[in-house]
């Protein structure tokens, strides 16, 4: 009888830590186990570059939720794209549409205060994209925001995201000001590589004619190539001086610094080069304006 109610118990803790491990949440789960244990702590904390017991099984894209922190992955303020709390709603679909954000945060005065975010859906099931709506105010739109310090590790802020149900956080630095943005999507990434979109270019291509007569271009293109199936000329004596190989490359070259997304930088062939995609560190894509495009 002891050994019958004993073996039931038993199935039934087995069961009820099943189920606790269902409801915690797969990026909970993944947490966890990066999680330091005290003998990792004691033993191996001062030993750069090793895994723990906990983690040394995972793939290395997920020890960067321990190893990164938010200052590492975000975008820099300069480069947020914003709307202030009394923005008309010509303006606002003017911002969306340019942006190509579903989610864009909202302040009051200046980005440093920060009152939430609007979603396109809201926006977009409320008041649609054509017409006039005289009872638009976007403070009805606004969703509340996650605020990070820089110095949190990007898994933290992963778990806190799936938690709140928020996809989107604005980085704060100690005196309270906005430092940068960080989504969710930003955040994944560091594990599992880039999520690509239906924006983006097909599997294996580097660039893509549009119907504007503008090339969608991915910023790793070899430049030779590119001059050869557009019909440009943009190789110069620099060019060859400093060894470019890239359109990236010639794109850095031209702006002396890592250029801004949304940047236009004119070429003396007259083409114009508009930063499409990147981040602190490099330009991953680039749309590339022709002379006559341009010049219009």
């Amino acid at each position: 009888m002891g050994d019958t109610d004993g073996s039931s118990s038993a199935a039934q803790s087995a069961r009820d830590d099943e189920d606790n491990a269902r409801h915690e949440g797969f990026f909970g789960r993944i947490i966890g186990a990066l999680s330091p244990s005290d003998s990792d702590e004691e033993g191996q904390a001062d030993e750069p570059g090793r895994a723990t017991d906990g983690a040394r099984s995972l793939p290395l894209g997920m020890l960067n939720l321990r190893r990164m922190r938010v200052e590492d992955v975000m975008i820099p303020k300069v480069e947020v794209v914003a709307v202030p709390e009394d923005i008309t709603l010509p303006d606002l679909v003017e911002k969306f549409r340019e942006s190509g954000n579903t989610r864009l945060p909202v302040f009051r005065g200046t980005l440093d205060t920060p009152v939430g975010l609007v979603h396109l859906k809201d926006f977009a099931l409320k008041h649609g994209f054509n017409g006039d709506s005289p009872d638009f105010f976007l403070g009805d739109l606004v969703r509340p925001l996650i605020y990070a310090p820089p110095s949190m590790p990007i898994g933290v802020l992963l778990q806190k995201m799936q938690t709140d149900r928020m996809h989107m956080a604005l980085v704060i630095d100690e005196y309270g000001g906005v430092d940068g943005l960080v989504t969710l999507e930003d955040l994944v990434e560091q594990v599992i590589g880039e999520i690509e979109d239906e924006h983006d270019l097909e599997e294996g291509a580097l660039w893509m004619q549009e119907p504007s007569g503008s090339w969608l271009v991915e910023a790793r293109a070899p430049l030779g190539e590119f001059e050869e199936a557009t019909g440009l000329d943009l190789f110069s004596d620099e060019i060859e001086e400093e060894e470019i190989d890239t359109l990236g490359g010639l794109v850095f070259l031209e702006a002396g610094r890592v250029p801004a997304r949304g940047e236009v930088i004119p070429h003396e062939s007259g083409v114009e080069f508009e930063v499409v995609d990147a981040d602190p560190r490099k330009i991953k894509r680039l749309r590339v304006r022709m002379p006559g495009e341009a010049g219009e």
